[in-house]
């Protein structure tokens, strides 16, 4: 069941990239209102039908659901800018190293990874990179771009691993409630300070748009991914999101009329090859 749930979240953050790019709105405003339009939905049911589940919080697991919160909102705030500043192929290719950063963090926990989940995690990467190839400049702006989306993928490892920890006491609603609350929050201060339009000229298909993404890319992606890391743990569950790259570029195919790289088609059964690698690995680890 795990593993379906998985597959319907990769399936909803593929429609992410996609329809941000359709979307006439500044990144950060975009980052804030799938993120607070997620809140107004989620609020029924966490204050209402789970409001128990959400005042047995503990400090310990308000805290770190703020910090998740948080850790998402600076995954947003770099990864989005960086499409502007270097090329869409080096900010994909620097943000979905996230699988490598989450293994290192692991390792660096104490907790030792098998090699086969270092070598499926590689291999899940290059599949990424066959897609989006790596085009990094030396100029000072794109630079810049490529260290954001790289700061960008090690805060989606922080993310995960702090979820993680989280859902093994505290129920999905309840977290994702908290969690979403706190990314919202700090996204409207950055939104502020930045001076970037809350809804100011947006038309009718921008607002459908923005519910579009957050029913997709929010909802069902991210709140669904918070579902499953704790049954799956954060090593698979990370791998797996690299399969957003080529499910993106099916969606803008099929959405956009944008024909997708001629390596996607072979980079997904790559990517697949080094997730049933990392699956495989955390199967052997749970029966040893």
């Amino acid at each position: 069941m795990d593993l379906l749930l998985l597959a319907v979240a990769v399936s909803g953050i593929s429609f992410s990239a996609p329809l941000i790019a359709a979307t006439a709105a500044p990144a950060l405003a975009i980052a804030f209102w799938r993120n607070a339009i997620a809140v107004g939905a989620l609020s029924p049911f966490a204050l209402l039908r789970h409001r128990a589940e959400v005042r047995r919080m503990g400090r310990r697991a308000v805290l770190l659901s703020a910090a998740a919160g948080a850790v998402l909102a600076l995954h947003f705030g770099l990864w989005l800018p960086s499409l502007s500043m270097t090329s869409v192929a080096s900010s994909t290719a620097l943000v979905t190293t996230t699988p490598i950063w989450t293994t290192l963090i692991l390792r660096l926990r104490g907790q030792r990874r098998p090699a086969l989940v270092w070598a499926g995690s590689a291999l899940a990467i290059l599949g990424v990179v066959m897609i989006s190839g790596v085009d990094l400049s030396m100029s000072p702006r794109a630079l810049l771009g490529d260290a954001l989306a790289l700061g960008a993928g090690i805060a989606a490892a922080g993310y995960v691993l702090i979820g993680a920890e989280v859902r093994r006491t505290v129920s999905t609603t309840a977290y994702t409630y908290v969690c979403y609350s706190t990314t919202s929050l700090v996204l409207l201060v950055a939104c502020l300070l930045s001076g970037a339009s809350l809804g100011s000229g947006y038309d009718a298909q921008t607002w459908l748009k923005l519910v579009a993404l957050t029913v997709a890319a929010q909802l069902l992606g991210h709140s669904l991914i918070n579902r499953v890391v704790h049954g799956l743990g954060p090593s698979v569950t990370s791998t797996a999101i690299l399969l957003e790259t080529p499910g993106a570029a099916l969606v803008a195919a099929v959405w956009l009329g944008q024909r997708p790289p001629a390596a996607t088609y072979p980079a997904l059964l790559v990517i697949l090859a080094g997730l049933a690698m990392v699956i495989l690995s955390d199967r052997r680890g749970k029966q040893g």
